[in-house]
């Protein structure tokens, strides 16, 4: 997902779940961040390294592909952008490394979904929003991993855009291209991708880089037959997928604060949409490369408030300038906390299923923050 739906969309869903104007600002601050947190950044601003919730394009070129290099690989994208659906999830007539990256496949309502809304009830607003970036890049990254693989992650030239008609679909054969420079060209269906590399553990070769930006985009419906299901076709039907995505991120903040009793799987606060069902819908299914502007317009409308445009260094100064005792009470500060602690849980998790993967728990100790403030550690190596 891109930043109008982590940011704008996310807002939105806060909003119509009860919290206020600041407070949805701040969720859909710390969802956007998810995406910008790296190490390049933590290191400007001389925060914690093990905090890091993605990696830039430059880090990724200059990452290590030995074990040890695709386990650190694996902890970011696997925590905060591939969630695993199912640890334990069977496969025949397959070893054990196979089996191990296997599991890693990203998809809705899996049980580290569970988790993951869970451990964000309590706490900081940051931590809502890490949640909800989490969990909405569930839908939308569906069917990748977390973790260079050729095997998981590759696409062929049987890869097919469904545009809908009257009695069905249209289809048309997407083309790929490995141009970063120019936009992907939405009305010839012609898109960039990562460069193919046969080398099973390339970076290339990670998430959903060889199906480009189509997971992101929310108007998309795309079919195609991914290598790691044993080359049976697959449809994503990703407004769909949106709208799912979105009235369940209603649904867990509603259990976040209080409201919902319990947070359960498969489960959607449709009726909390129902007055703006319609106007959901076309932002969803509009064609467009960025839907901010119609997000931002429709949180706006919600509110009666400004949304102020997402600002990368908006709590740098306050994180910067506190000393050591205070930093953890900071917005970045929180945000680091809740970023440890669920890096820590998922690592945590896929170690106690037997898949070596993504390391062990060691350093990213995770702790449980009750009213904003450390409490016993839970985890440590």
């Amino acid at each position: 997902m891109q930043e109008d739906f982590h940011y704008y969309a996310t807002y939105c869903a806060a909003y119509i779940s009860g919290y206020s104007h600041d407070e949805s600002l701040d969720i859909a601050y710390s969802a956007q961040f998810v995406d910008q947190c790296s190490r390049t950044l933590l290191a400007k601003i001389k925060g914690p390294l093990d905090a890091a919730t993605t990696q830039l394009q430059l880090e990724l070129m200059d990452a290590r592909t030995d074990p040890i290099g695709l386990q650190d690989i694996t902890r970011i994208w696997s925590a905060f952008h591939f969630l695993p659906k199912d640890l334990y999830a069977k496969k025949e007539h397959c070893n054990r490394h196979y089996l191990n990256k296997y599991r890693l496949i990203c998809g809705p309502n899996g049980d580290l979904v569970e988790k993951t809304v869970e451990l964000a009830k309590g706490r900081p607003l940051q931590s809502v929003g890490i949640a909800m970036h989490v969990l909405a890049d569930t839908w939308a990254h569906s069917n990748f991993a977390g973790t260079p693989s050729l095997v998981i992650n590759n696409t062929n030239y049987e890869f097919y855009e469904l545009f809908p008609v009257e009695d069905g679909f249209r289809e048309k054969q997407i083309k790929f291209r490995h141009k970063t420079s120019v936009p992907d060209d939405l009305d010839n269906s012609i898109y960039t991708n990562s460069l193919y590399q046969s080398n099973e553990n390339s970076i290339m070769n990670l998430g959903h880089g060889r199906a480009g930006h189509l997971p992101d985009y929310s108007f998309v419906r795309y079919r195609y037959l991914p290598a790691w299901g044993d080359y049976e076709e697959i449809i994503k039907d990703n407004p769909s997928d949106y709208h799912k995505a979105f009235t369940q991120m209603i649904y867990a903040m509603k259990y976040i604060r209080g409201v919902n009793d319990s947070f359960e799987k498969n489960t959607y606060d449709t009726d909390a949409i129902e007055p703006w069902r319609d106007r959901i819908k076309n932002i969803i299914e509009k064609r467009q490369l960025l839907a901010c502007d119609d997000w931002k317009a429709f949180g706006e409308e919600l509110s009666g408030q400004e949304i102020e445009d997402f600002v990368i260094d908006k709590y740098f100064d306050e994180y910067k300038k506190s000393g050591k005792k205070e930093k953890d009470e900071t917005f970045i500060g929180k945000f680091i906390r809740g970023a440890m602690a669920h890096k820590g849980m998922v690592i945590d998790e896929i170690s106690k299923s037997g898949n070596i993967l993504a390391g062990i728990a060691k350093q990213f100790f995770w702790v449980k923050l009750l009213e904003g403030k450390k409490n016993d550690v839970v985890s440590k190596d």
